[in-house]
């Protein structure tokens, strides 16, 4: 096996060939290494590197295996973002702000990775604070894709997409508010898991944020299975967190017969006809696969980002506010705007929030009545550029101009619905070669045949997803 083959191993794969004493842990890890020192200057993916500890880690891991000790995750490298906190370690949220600050704890879903066996060789990038789909930060300057070295790996969680896709990571994670994992997995063709809002600890920085959830951005739906396993269940930080812990299998049964809601437009978003093509070849595979699919309306409007976007200004609002006297002149502009949005919000405002997730809801649960699951594209674009402008006033999608900031991300309606499992999962590529995505949600809490879903249409599409980025 050359060493760029092991860089693209699943984590399932690699437990397998750890067991079977065909590589170890510490084979592994040098290989991505080699291959990080190698791509990642063109891509500016990580914000640290801990080889030392990984290295200590990777042996340590290689007696476990040994002496019959290997944890759930044991040996296999894991990226996390460099907006979730690691006792001692440095934590940037991409912010001048907070360059040199060392958290007191640890997130409890990086804690349950860490203790599972997962070695954190590498903390990614991130829009400073979370605060956009396009990863780019005063402290840390642009992460482009390994697609395409124009473009973007989307974001919140950029780096940690763009680390699973060039293979300088086996597992990477992320939070999504408004789509920061699934837009990199999308942007990135990778795997990309938001679980029910309640299936996931969150962060003691964020508590009670009912539109945010920690999950995994990975290469395969048996991976992000395997760290759905280690970072869900009860967690004394987050009195949120469900009681009943869901446990996943290895493997997932059949869906021949199921019925299948398709919508290409969630009913206001304009989507390139790109990504119109490759979502309508997406319902042709899962037809194939013996299911029904039809077309649905769903008719949802901009009321949808309108409540999202008032709900991100009042947090971010929130939680900003102290930093202003000091960092204001060296925030990013644009985050800029979101907190003085917030600062301008009457409770009654920030309450009709509220209102709009009921009225979505409404519309959307009658369809889960009939149908089993819902796809629809994940991005409505191929890609954005690498230095996107969410001020852009030209940015355009058919033509027709839409808002820079969120406009092509179908991600954002859904975490208003947060207690809805979603998969994004790659559906294709553009012409200009980027991939493209779609989404697999599902009822409420029915994370199961979410991942029936996805581990199905991936074995109908596994030849082309095996595809690598040649940078």
């Amino acid at each position: 096996m050359s060493s760029l083959d092991l860089c693209y191993l699943t984590g399932t794969e690699a437990i397998e060939a750890y067991k079977a004493r065909r590589i170890s842990p510490v084979e592994l890890l040098e290989a991505q290494i080699a291959r990080i020192e190698a791509v990642n200057p063109k891509l500016n993916a990580i914000t640290y590197k801990h080889f030392e500890q990984a290295r200590a880690e990777a042996k340590i891991a290689e007696s476990r295996y040994a002496n019959g000790s290997a944890r759930p995750l044991e040996g296999l490298t894991c990226g996390i973002k460099d907006l979730h906190s690691i006792k001692g370690q440095i934590c940037t949220s991409g912010s001048r702000a907070f360059e040199h600050y060392r958290p007191d704890q640890t997130a409890p879903t990086v804690e349950r990775l860490i203790e599972a066996g997962a070695i954190v060789h590498i903390r990614t990038t991130t829009p400073e604070f979370g605060h956009c789909g396009a990863t780019r930060s005063p402290l840390w300057g642009i992460t482009r894709n390994p697609w395409n070295l124009d473009h973007s790996p989307g974001g919140s969680s950029g780096g940690s997409g763009a680390s699973v896709a060039a293979g300088m990571t086996t597992l990477a994670d992320g939070t999504d508010g408004g789509g920061s994992t699934r837009i990199p997995a999308a942007a990135n063709g990778a795997i990309g898991y938001k679980p029910p809002f309640g299936r996931n600890p969150d962060d003691r920085e964020h508590p009670g944020e009912t539109v945010l959830t920690y999950g995994p951005i990975v290469r395969s739906v048996a991976d992000a299975a395997l760290m759905q396993n280690v970072m869900s269940g009860p967690h004394h930080a987050d009195i949120f967190t469900l009681r009943d812990k869901l446990v996943l299998p290895p493997k997932f049964d059949r869906i021949k017969g199921w019925k299948i809601a398709l919508s290409m437009d969630l009913g206001y978003f304009e989507v390139d006809q790109e990504v119109q093509k490759n979502t309508l070849a997406a319902a042709d595979i899962f037809r194939d696969l013996g299911c029904t699919v039809e077309l649905v309306d769903i008719g949802w409007d901009y009321s949808a980002f309108e409540a999202w976007n008032i709900n991100w200004q009042g947090v971010f609002h929130s939680l900003s506010t102290e930093l202003m006297a000091e960092w204001r002149d060296k925030l990013d502009p644009y985050l800029l705007k979101i907190h003085d949005a917030g600062e301008k919000l009457t409770v009654k405002e920030f309450y009709g929030v509220q209102r709009t997730r009921f009225d979505m809801y409404q519309k959307l649960a009658p369809i889960f009545d009939t149908y089993d699951l819902l796809i629809c594209p994940t991005l409505a674009v191929p890609g954005i550029k690498a230095n996107h402008d969410n001020d852009d006033p030209d940015f355009a999608i058919n033509g027709k101009k839409v808002d820079a900031f969120l406009d092509w991300a179908m991600t954002y309606p859904f975490n208003l619905l947060n207690q809805l499992p979603i998969m994004a999962m790659p559906s294709g590529f553009s012409k200009a070669g980027l991939p493209t995505s779609i989404q697999i949600v599902g009822r409420t809490f029915d994370d199961l045949s979410v991942f029936r879903g996805a581990a199905a249409f991936e074995s109908a599409t596994r030849p082309w997803a095996e595809k690598r980025p040649v940078i």
